[in-house]
């Protein structure tokens, strides 16, 4: 193999290692849940802090590993994380108590919402351009195939036993496996480069050069080095305070936007709660990782059509037809469930709507996100995007059941808000989000100065 291909390869890895653990860890406590609650002897408050906890840990590790990896670079995060998610395994297979449980949890929320701020920006900052986007995929790819897996690893440990030997031992080696994909995660760290462009930030020009040559051969390190150095605004590290400028106010709202809306189309609402969906849908699932499988199986298929086609249709192409599939389907489901329609037609419009989201505003957003900030303020602004999605996610995941559950809203109703706040994701994007594939991170990042210069001329005038 090249050391051209090694390169890539081995950042793909890291970048799609980070997306599996998200997966893993965001997942395993659906499959310990019920043994949790057993052991533990948890009230329904408990049990559902015992699901939140990690969730709770997301927000403030998003909003610190903007700053952290802006200052000490991706990797060093990146090792950061890896060693919170192996903490996190084995504290929370042998805690002391439920404190402690929720506590480990915590610091495994942490590793999530740090990693998934700075795998994105990782793998966009060495990625090719004709190939950041499909590159950019895999740790949504990541995320899903961690998803898929942890379901058959939970009942795969599940099988091992009784309930009474699941109560006591079985959820500790659900939780506890995680430590075997975060020590690889860790071995592949020892071996990956640090990020180019924030090497370039850092005034270590000799070592980026050495990396991208190693990418792209001499001309393409000379090109990305001397379109770095036009685009930089100063040296070192960006301020916060410049994400709120005239400059990256646009890029800031389209982050942001995307983020929230991903969330607010209600896609965890259907992941976390299937099992109810389903059952309403009455197709003879009968049991929630029957259930899991069907949603995880179309969310893995879908993501590869995400991957193949994000460099060739494009970034808005696709958002454009995925959030407008979206739209069809949620709003079908919600006239099903008004109309008292059950059966396949409903489990049809779900899957629908789960293939569409992952197409399309499951992976997208990370990647524009990760593309379209300067390389000074790229880790930053990733905090913000990344705190949007998980304060976003919290939000869907505590209000569902009390709008499903609200005779007044029901899930029609429910399913008809998400509708909308896809409708609104989609005259956003139609309005605001330019075409960003093919384009150099330091193209993208300088066409907010040409957009805020004419606005303060037409302001002037």
């Amino acid at each position: 193999m090249s050391t051209r291909s090694s390169t890539l390869l081995l950042v793909s890895l890291v970048a799609g290692f980070g997306g599996f653990l998200f997966g893993y860890d965001t997942a395993v406590i659906n499959g310990a849940n019920q043994y949790l609650k057993a052991y533990f002897q948890l009230t329904p408050f408990q049990e559902g802090i015992a699901g939140a906890s990690a969730i709770l840990g997301c927000i403030p590790g998003a909003m610190f590993a903007g700053f952290l990896s802006d200052r000490f670079g991706r990797r060093r995060v990146l090792f950061l994380c890896a060693i919170l998610y192996g903490v996190s395994a084995v504290w929370s297979a042998v805690p002391g108590s439920f404190i402690e449980f929720l506590i480990a949890r915590f610091v495994g929320g942490l590793g999530i919402g740090a990693s998934s701020m700075v795998c994105p920006v990782y793998i966009a900052e060495l990625a090719p351009a004709a190939r950041r986007g499909r590159l950019g995929s895999l740790f949504q790819f990541g995320i899903v195939l961690g998803i898929f897996l942890t379901l058959f690893v939970n009942a795969l440990i599940q099988g091992l036993g009784d309930e009474a030997w699941n109560t006591a031992r079985g959820w500790r080696w659900m939780l506890g496996a995680e430590a075997l994909p975060a020590l690889g995660l860790l071995g592949l760290l020892f071996a990956a480069p640090e990020s180019p462009r924030w090497l370039l930030a850092a005034g270590r020009e000799k070592e980026a050069r050495g990396l991208l040559e190693n990418v792209g051969g001499a001309a393409y390190a000379n090109e990305e080095i001397a379109a770095a150095r036009a685009a930089a605004t100063g040296s070192g590290e960006g301020r916060f305070g410049e994400l709120f400028g005239a400059r990256f106010r646009t890029p800031l709202v389209i982050a942001v936007v995307l983020m929230a809306v991903s969330q607010f189309s209600g896609i965890n609402a259907i992941m976390y709660y299937s099992t109810k969906i389903f059952t309403s849908a009455g197709v003879g699932v009968e049991n929630a990782f029957s259930a899991s499988v069907v949603v995880g199986l179309v969310n893995l298929v879908f993501t590869f059509v995400a991957m193949a086609l994000v460099d060739r249709a494009g970034r808005r192409p696709l958002l454009l037809a995925g959030l407008a599939l979206q739209v069809v389907a949620l709003g079908a489901v919600g006239a099903m469930f008004f109309a008292g329609v059950s059966g396949l037609p409903l489990l049809i419009g779900v899957l629908v709507f789960i293939a569409a989201f992952a197409m399309a505003l499951g992976p997208i957003p990370w990647i524009v996100c990760s593309e379209i900030f300067s390389t000074q303020l790229r880790g930053r602004a990733m905090s913000v995007a990344t705190f949007v999605i998980w304060v976003s996610c919290y939000a869907v995941a505590q209000t569902f059941p009390m709008l499903n559950d609200n005779p007044a809203i029901g899930p029609g109703m429910t399913f008809f808000i998400y509708a909308a706040c896809s409708l609104a994701g989609l005259v956003f994007v139609f309005v605001m989000l330019p075409e960003t594939k093919g384009r150099t991170l330091e193209q993208l990042a300088a066409q907010w100065s040409v957009r805020a210069g004419k606005s303060s001329t037409s302001a002037r005038n």
